[in-house]
């Protein structure tokens, strides 16, 4: 039961914005976005979307009409741009024991909102309020009020919370008196979506997804659900280039082709700079309010899904009763690192590997991190996964084991709540007991529970071992959070389900 009946206010209508309230949905919570436009964005803008962000997509149960409208990638291609010859592709079904969803997709940022929003609406209806500008908010114990500039004329709307979904340009930040911090580079970029046969009257067999590395001047090829769209680096203060420079730049690149036609063209700057703080009381900053991140390797829009996937299930248990606000702290605390260092330190990678002053390494490895999967969240963060067991903080993959009806994913079990996995002999009757508000324990077990255990009904089978194998850790217990990242790991032993209860407590700042 939610302790009070008003929504999250959530501010903005961009992707994020408009993940967040569908993460909020799920989680049961209600919901309002504000968007200050007449309609959503039709500009040209963000067009890849990594694994992790289809992970948290479909736990939002989001995640099938989107694939719907996009492009499924396999390949991240890495090629010479004088040669046109590979230098090292991201093939993502090395993937395949990782996740329900191998592959990367593309879909331009002006066909995804549309997309999202309708499945709000399905979900949610009249959650979305166009031509809503938030002109100022105030705070106080119970809530927030919002004001806002609306065709009827200025008006209130009491929330539980306000999150600044709303861009670089972000109202709610710079009400809260929030500095910005970082750099902005002098080199910007042009993007220009265009239109032509690659198939079958110019054959180029192109990856969908393409890097065309360069010491001169590098390029980015990704193939959209309606055309092709090409990303290349502007000197400073050179002009924007007209259509027909555009269309001679593409040609330059690609060569020949009988017809070439340009549907439109966007110029951004490029930056790299963090919000000081991303939490004041009652309102939060996420996405592009909260970070301005380069968009290479799809690092912009994709890092801020990361956002929306760690706050609302925060917000949802602290609204439950469930968590002590102190709870809601932890979103900066684990996001603003990944943001600041990590996005940072891989953005200037991906730059030095288009320049070719780095060369690109492909594997396991480099697809869990090119993909997001490999993100560990807390005090030991990184966005670079290598093999070895699994540690705190980590992304669990998503392995499959089977219910008593029949398979289910990791990912699927702690949807909306934390699950302990026992890992550990079913045959021995081991104590797996404990459950609390918003914390369910669970045996994992290539043993299949005994009729006469009394642990069928929180038994899963794992044939084989897999899940056991590849956590890599034995005898274990492993707590993971509804975001699908691990709370607490220990070698499994009869008290251990009173050591997760103990955790699960303090994760939620209910201890004592």
């Amino acid at each position: 039961m939610n302790t009070t009946n008003l929504p999250v206010a959530v501010i903005g209508a961009g992707p994020i914005g408009l993940i967040t309230a569908l993460g909020l949905v799920s989680h049961g919570v209600p919901v309002m976005v504000f968007e200050a436009g007449n309609d959503l964005s039709g500009e040209t803008k963000a067009g890849t979307i990594l694994t992790r962000t289809l992970e948290v997509l479909d736990r939002y149960d989001a995640l099938g009409p989107v694939l719907e409208a996009s492009l499924r990638i396999d390949e991240i291609g890495e090629l010479d741009r004088a040669t046109g010859i590979s230098t090292g592709s991201v093939f993502t079904a090395a993937l395949a024991d990782e996740t329900r969803f191998p592959f990367v997709i593309n879909i331009p940022q002006h066909e995804l909102e549309p997309v999202l929003a309708e499945v709000l609406e399905e979900r949610a209806p009249g959650a979305l309020r166009l031509r809503h500008r938030l002109v100022d908010f105030s705070q106080h114990d119970g809530g927030v009020t919002l004001h806002l500039e609306t065709p009827d004329g200025l008006v209130e709307f009491a929330a539980a919370y306000v999150l600044g979904c709303d861009g670089g340009r972000s109202t709610v930040r710079e009400r809260l008196g929030v500095d910005v911090d970082g750099h902005t580079l002098e080199q910007r970029y042009m993007l220009v979506d265009l239109v032509c046969d690659l198939d079958i009257g110019n054959p180029r067999d192109y990856p969908y997804l393409a890097y065309f590395g360069d010491r001169e001047e590098w390029m980015v090829l990704v193939r959209q659900p309606h055309c092709w769209r090409f990303v290349f680096p502007l000197a400073p203060g050179r002009p924007e280039p007209t259509s027909d420079e555009l269309r001679d730049k593409a040609l330059h690149f690609i060569g020949e082709v009988d017809e070439l036609k340009v549907l439109g063209s966007n110029v951004y700057t490029v930056h790299h700079r963090v919000a000081s703080s991303w939490q004041r009381g009652r309102a939060f900053l996420m996405g592009d309010a909260a970070h301005l991140i380069t968009p290479m390797w799809a690092l912009g829009l994709n890092t801020g899904v990361l956002d929306a996937s760690n706050l609302p299930w925060r917000i949802a248990w602290v609204c439950r009763g469930w968590a002590s606000p102190d709870l809601l702290g932890g979103y900066e605390r684990e996001q603003a690192p990944v943001a600041i260092n990590g996005s940072g330190a891989m953005a200037e990678a991906a730059r030095a590997v288009m320049d070719r002053r780095l060369d690109s390494v492909a594997g396991w490895s480099d697809a869990m991190t090119r993909t997001l999967l490999g993100v560990r969240l807390g005090e030991d963060w990184s966005l670079v996964r290598s093999a070895g067991p699994l540690r705190v903080g980590d992304r669990v993959p998503d392995l499959r084991v089977f219910a008593l009806r029949g398979p289910v994913h990791l990912h699927e079990l702690c949807r909306d709540s934390f699950v302990a996995l026992h890992l550990t002999d079913a045959r021995r009757r081991p104590p797996v007991a404990g459950d609390l508000p918003g914390l369910r324990q669970v045996l994992v077990s290539r043993w299949d529970a005994p009729h006469d255990s009394g642990l069928r009904d929180r038994a899963y089978f794992d044939p084989g071992s897999v899940v056991r194998d590849r956590f890599g850790l034995g005898d274990a217990v492993v707590l993971v959070r509804p975001d699908g990242h691990v709370a607490f790991v220990e070698p499994w032993t009869a008290d251990s389900w009173r050591h997760v209860q103990d955790r699960y407590l303090r994760e939620v700042g209910l201890e004592g």
